[in-house]
């Protein structure tokens, strides 16, 4: 009787040691599921790069990762994405660096008024910008890749020719826009992208400074008449796709490497995506009827001049936190001119 316990004893042992690694297996053979929350709306060819993203990482991985899409702040909206990665609400997500004032006073230098004249250039400058600075403000999530939009330029409801038309102008802005919208004589009303359709529309702003994709990517040529290409003061917005630190450092090396590649990738596939989404926008609002009015040389400096002190103020005011603000608009100065088209 005790020979025979002691086999099924024996018996148990051999075969949990057998099947339970193959259990485990099977279940590590599960995709990591990773949520993604993005402020573009799923229409919006932000939304769809962004899934191609997510694919691309999906199969070069052999389906060990999964993403989960929440596009148009499904699960947070755009001001809120940053926090909701620090504190894992979202694993992944993609906003714009200005929702978060304050929180990357070196990676606010990209948005001054520095005459970019492109989405490509702007993204290419931003991602360079952070290799070359290593800013540790970022340091608290991993940085998948950064993009840039293009040009901001200024849409109303009225024609602007010249500087003196601006005078009054209630001018949609956020971040240093509103400075701008200030020196270049307006009165800046700060809101986020999504709300801007419905305060033109309403009357509760006179006018943005916003780039060509927004008058088809949120439809604002409907609410406008005109489009003042005062590239002089083309200025950008940065946009980031962090990722939670814990969840990335949680990935196996071979996923990270893959990840990292896919990412390096997107850049230059984003650049693309601002500059087709410009093309849109423009061409959007001339078949609606729109006009387009461009600033001559001698405006455009008008213009550039009266922004300035936007440039100025930054300098100062990081200067006195102990921070090399020079140097941060220096290179980046350089960066826009390497780029330039």
């Amino acid at each position: 009787m005790k020979a025979r316990n002691w086999f099924l004893v024996c018996f148990l042992i051999i075969t949990f040691g057998i099947f339970l690694p193959l259990n485990a297996n099977a279940s590590s053979n599960k995709p990591a599921q990773f949520s993604v929350s993005n402020l573009f709306p799923p229409t919006h060819l932000h939304a769809k790069t962004l899934e191609a993203w997510g694919s691309a990482i999906e199969k070069r991985t052999g389906g060990k990762v999964k993403f989960n899409y929440y596009h148009g702040g499904t699960l947070l909206k755009g001001p809120k994405i940053y926090d909701g990665i620090l504190r894992g609400i979202t694993d992944i997500g993609m906003s714009v660096l200005g929702y978060s004032r304050g929180v990357f006073p070196v990676l606010e230098a990209v948005d001054l008024p520095l005459g970019y004249q492109s989405g490509m250039q702007a993204t290419m400058v931003i991602n360079d910008y952070i290799k070359i600075i290593k800013p540790k403000e970022i340091t608290k999530v991993k940085v998948l890749f950064m993009h840039a939009h293009g040009p901001g330029l200024l849409h109303s409801k009225k024609p602007v020719y010249k500087l003196e038309d601006l005078k009054g102008l209630k001018i949609r802005s956020y971040g240093f826009n509103a400075r701008m919208a200030k020196m270049l004589g307006g009165v800046p009303v700060a809101m986020p992208q999504p709300s801007v359709y419905e305060a033109l529309q309403k009357g509760v702003v006179d006018a943005s400074l916003s780039p060509y994709e927004v008058l088809w990517g949120f439809k604002q040529a409907d609410v406008i008449r005109s489009t003042t290409e005062c590239y002089g003061i083309g200025y950008t917005a940065g946009f980031f796709v962090f990722m939670n630190l814990d969840k990335w450092n949680a990935l196996p090396g071979d996923v990270q490497k893959i990840m990292d590649q896919v990412s390096a990738e997107w850049i230059p596939i984003e650049g693309e995506t601002w500059d087709k989404l410009d093309k849109m926008g423009k061409d959007f609002t001339i078949k609606k009827g729109n006009k387009i009015i461009p600033l001559s040389d001698a405006e455009n400096a008008r213009w550039k001049k009266a922004v300035q002190p936007v440039i100025k103020m930054y300098i100062d005011e990081k200067k006195k936190k102990g921070m090399p603000a020079e140097k941060y608009v220096e290179t980046l100065r350089g960066l826009v001119q390497k780029y330039a088209q």
